[in-house]
């Protein structure tokens, strides 16, 4: 098993190691690294990889330079080695929405979270990273995103995900291999919310989306979320009929 680097965006670099066991064609866990003055990591990923995902970042990064820590919402692919690289990056802290930090970080983190508001920009110098609220999208209440104001690129965590080992940036089709996914993993914690938070993202115009789990996308963003968002409204018409 490897940890691949790629730069997917000025300055932003997705480290994504393959599980082929996963059924049926494997899975990608990706993590973000933002490099700038304060560097970010976007995703911890599980304890299990952590000498991997350490040692893709210091290829980049020095490890002990990290300056934030974010993901999306609290489960092991997102946060499992946090306290891991809070170990490793002497002056790092963990960032997230304040209903993360106020039902599971203050506890879970050996470092005080810092508790960010809806909309809250993190100069990192170089880079601007909006974090935004997505409560229950994909799931969870806590969960959220991040979008780097300068490149364009939105981080969003689960959304999108699709199976298999594909190429790192992509300009063809990620709707159809994520409703796929979602078809087959029944992920989605779909309510009268989950469109129009996926729109909302749509609305920013992203040129680069960040893919957790598959292939980073280049093209057309706000149509692939707005694609997503038209999947969703139409699942949850279907559920109340």
């Amino acid at each position: 098993m490897e940890t691949r680097i790629n730069e997917i965006a000025d300055g932003i670099y997705r480290l994504s190691t393959f599980f082929p066991d996963v059924p049926p064609s494997g899975f990608t866990f990706n993590q973000f690294l933002i490099k700038g003055d304060e560097p970010l990591l976007f995703h911890c990923g599980m304890r299990g990889i952590f000498p991997l995902i350490t040692a893709a970042v210091a290829k980049v990064v020095p490890v002990e330079r990290l300056r934030w820590i974010s993901f999306g919402h609290v489960e092991a692919d997102e946060c499992g080695a946090m306290n891991s690289w809070l170990a490793a990056a002497p002056y790092a802290e963990v960032a997230h929405g304040q209903i993360a930090c106020m039902v599971s970080l203050n506890d879970l983190a050996d470092r005080t979270p810092r508790a960010l508001a809806d909309g809250e920009v993190l100069d990192l110098g170089g880079k601007r990273v909006r974090y935004i609220d997505t409560p229950h999208v994909p799931h969870c209440w806590e969960a959220g995103v991040v979008y780097e104001e300068m490149t364009g690129t939105l981080l969003c965590g689960d959304l999108l995900t699709h199976l298999g080992d594909g190429q790192a940036v992509t300009g063809s089709d990620i709707v159809g291999p994520a409703i796929a996914a979602e078809d087959m993993f029944h992920a989605t914690s779909i309510g009268v919310a989950t469109a129009p938070t996926i729109r909302k993202l749509a609305a920013l115009k992203p040129r680069t989306l960040g893919l957790m789990h598959g292939s980073s996308f280049n093209g057309d963003c706000a149509g692939a979320l707005n694609a997503l968002a038209d999947y969703y409204a139409s699942g949850l018409q279907r559920m109340a009929a």
